[in-house]
């Protein structure tokens, strides 16, 4: 198929993955390309790149991720990329509370990068709180038993843009976009059975039709609803997200501070200048929304609508205390645009980037960003490539796996850099339920 480079190629999703799929295969002289999704415009809302910012750091404790992550940030430095990498610097850190985990987790991250040729340089130790109010200068909380370093190397980038940004250019060199709740959303594969088995096309919500030779699925979170096999290794997974709205001299107060991660508490960035919106993540390890009937996790759907404009209380205590400790004016400010970002986690946060088995190698699936797949946009299509040239997936970790039951309690907790037990985003919405009657 990959020698005859005008024949079709379908990519099912628009968000960071799947556009980076596409802007590879153009490189590459592909020339049929058509990118299919459920939302009506790009970025996506289905994305879990729907957002303002997303950390773009080298940390891994596995060297073959902090490679990547390197090539990555190389990408983040060309003109495509470049006008959404901000490279403020990168502080990870434990407060005085932390458990024994989030402490382990912050020393093998340092220990990855401190001897490292390229980021050793980079690097500073903070040892104490008054280290972190040297750099953090705006910083008039106490800091309570904060310890840490500073990463120069690292940043953020403005993940909407980005994807704006690619969409545009991509759209200019003759990509087609197929969006919209009818026309881009993928209801059904088509499958060829006589002879070997191959995915043929796909089916839309309005019932057209669409052949390609090769089908390339990205589609994050909702990847099960069409490849249900994979919900058995890669289950969607959601984490809360808040906003404080800052004035403008706030917004201004703020500029340029390095991206701060407080590994037991959660993360903030420097505003963003466009809507002067302060975004905080709490940590922890997730919440899953699985289905009784057959085990696999899903976003919430039509019979089940998520929390709109609220965060579970205990992600909102972490906030309000890493506030309280760093930027206390603005500790009991209102959180705006709270809201629940879905991704496709695997148990162990690796990735999967091969062909579904027995479909004759035309069906690709890309999956499994646990929550720091992110940062690969710019190289993300490149292992598309690098699957089709070879015609396997050399790497075992990112091999298709087969299904490991039915029982994803607990899911990804062991993973050395999330801290807390997943939960089920049911319990979530009970909980708001509950709140909401109280107050009535």
């Amino acid at each position: 198929m990959t020698s005859n480079k005008t024949n079709p190629i379908i990519i099912l999703g628009s968000g960071t993955w799947g556009l980076s799929t596409a802007l590879h295969l153009v490189n590459e002289g592909y020339s049929n390309i058509t990118v299919f999704d459920r939302a009506s415009e790009i970025p996506s809302r289905y994305s879990a790149g729907y957002d303002i910012n997303k950390i773009v750091r080298p940390e891994y404790e596995d060297p073959f991720y902090t490679d990547l992550a390197l090539q990555a940030i190389k990408g983040w430095k060309t003109p495509l990329f470049g006008p959404y990498f901000h490279k403020t610097g990168y502080v990870v850190a434990t407060s005085g509370r932390a458990p024994q985990k989030a402490i382990t987790h912050l020393n093998e991250a340092l220990a990855s990068i401190k001897d490292h040729p390229v980021f050793k340089s980079h690097i500073t130790p903070l040892n104490k709180p008054q280290d972190f109010k040297d750099l953090f200068w705006q910083f008039r909380g106490p800091v309570t038993g904060f310890s840490g370093y500073l990463n120069r190397f690292a940043g953020y980038a403005h993940s909407s843009n980005a994807m704006k940004g690619v969409h545009h250019h991509l759209a200019g060199r003759g990509v087609k976009f197929v969006l919209g709740p009818q026309h881009g959303k993928v209801t059904e594969l088509l499958y060829e059975t006589s002879g070997a088995r191959r995915c043929t096309g796909i089916r839309t919500a309005n019932g057209a039709v669409h052949n390609a030779p090769l089908i390339v699925s990205c589609l994050g979170a909702y990847q099960a609803e069409l490849i249900p096999d994979v919900g058995k290794f890669s289950v969607a997974k959601c984490w809360s997200v808040a906003h404080v709205q800052l004035t403008d001299e706030e917004c201004d107060l703020l500029r340029g501070i390095p991206v701060i991660n407080v590994r037991d508490l959660g993360f903030f960035f420097e505003p963003d200048p466009a809507t002067k919106l302060l975004k905080l993540c709490p940590l922890g390890a997730g919440y899953i929304n699985t289905n009784s009937k057959n085990g696999v996790s899903l976003p919430p759907l039509d019979n089940l609508p998520p929390p709109q404009d609220y965060i579970p209380a205990e992600d909102e205590a972490k906030l309000r205390r890493l506030l309280r400790e760093t930027l206390p004016w603005l500790a009991d400010r209102p959180f705006v645009d709270q809201k629940m970002c879905w991704f496709a986690d695997t148990s162990d946060s690796e990735f999967c980037v091969d062909f579904v088995p027995d479909t004759s190698k035309s069906l690709i699936v890309l999956s499994g960003d646990s929550g720091h797949g992110f940062k690969m946009m710019p190289i993300v299509g490149s292992w598309v490539l690098d699957l089709l040239k070879n015609g396997r997936q050399e790497r075992k970790q990112w091999q298709f796996k087969q299904p490991v039951g039915s029982n994803i309690k607990g899911w990804g907790d062991s993973v050395s850099w999330r801290i807390g037990t997943t939960k089920e985003i049911k319990e979530v919405i009970q909980e708001r339920d509950r709140m909401l009657k109280a107050r009535l």
